[in-house]
């Protein structure tokens, strides 16, 4: 094993240690513990990926969550939403790296009566939302929205594993978001927020991380065949 393989797996251990402290926290109610804990998820999360061979935009699309997680715990309204806008700038880095991996548009066109599924959820699910949110909230929570929607779509191109993290963070996302509305939550819901979301960033990081490992794994392949086939004329 590579010592960059060595690093990676005591980071993807240190995350796992730290996402299991971080939820027992909310469960035991112990605030000061899940404040401490939840800026630091993603930036080892980001650091795991690095190790791995990622490309660097992945690892910001993690520090950008990690802005949002923090913007997010201050419970500062003006600071809620700049917390929503790092998460917005996450998915955009998600959306690029997977238009990169050809999620559009050839990806769109294949997939169209999917693409309608994924589009209609978003609408009816804002259209429910929209008269429990407050006026402010309601625009941004509606273009959030979409673009957390169009990362969940444009991830089913990589493969299942990054498929599932996007529907986790649907998910995660949508159980904050009737939060905000003041609709009626589950017992210990924030802990089922941060379950969701964790398992979501990971899924869909590593499945983008191992989408990327693979393009260079053909790359190599045929750098190979192409050398082979130079010295084979040149013999």
């Amino acid at each position: 094993m590579t010592t960059a393989a060595r690093t990676a797996r005591v980071l993807l251990g240190a995350f796992a240690a730290l996402t299991l402290v971080h939820l027992a926290a909310l469960l035991a109610g112990t605030t000061t513990v899940a404040h401490l804990t939840k800026p630091a998820l993603m930036p080892v999360l980001a650091a795991y990926v690095l190790a791995a061979g990622a490309p660097r935009l992945l690892a910001g699309a993690l520090l950008f969550g990690c802005g949002g997680d923090t913007l997010l715990q201050t419970g500062d309204d003006a600071l809620f939403l700049a917390g929503m806008g790092s998460f917005a700038a996450g998915h955009v880095c998600y959306l690029v790296l997977l238009a990169r991996r050809g999620a559009f548009p050839g990806g769109l066109r294949r997939s169209g009566p999917l693409a309608a599924v994924y589009a209609a959820a978003w609408l009816g699910f804002v259209a429910l939302l929209w008269p429990d949110l407050s006026a402010d909230l309601r625009l941004p929570v509606a273009a959030y929205s979409l673009l957390l929607t169009a990362t969940a779509f444009a991830a089913l191109r990589p493969g299942p594993w990054a498929a599932l993290g996007g529907l986790l963070f649907l998910l995660s996302d949508s159980l904050l978001a009737t939060g905000l509305a003041h609709w009626q939550q589950p017992p210990a819901a924030q802990f089922w927020v941060m379950l969701t979301y964790t398992a979501a960033q990971f899924a869909l990081a590593d499945g983008v991380r191992r989408a990327y490992a693979g393009r260079e794994r053909t790359r190599g392949a045929g750098s190979t065949r192409a050398y082979g086939e130079v010295r084979s004329t040149t013999v």
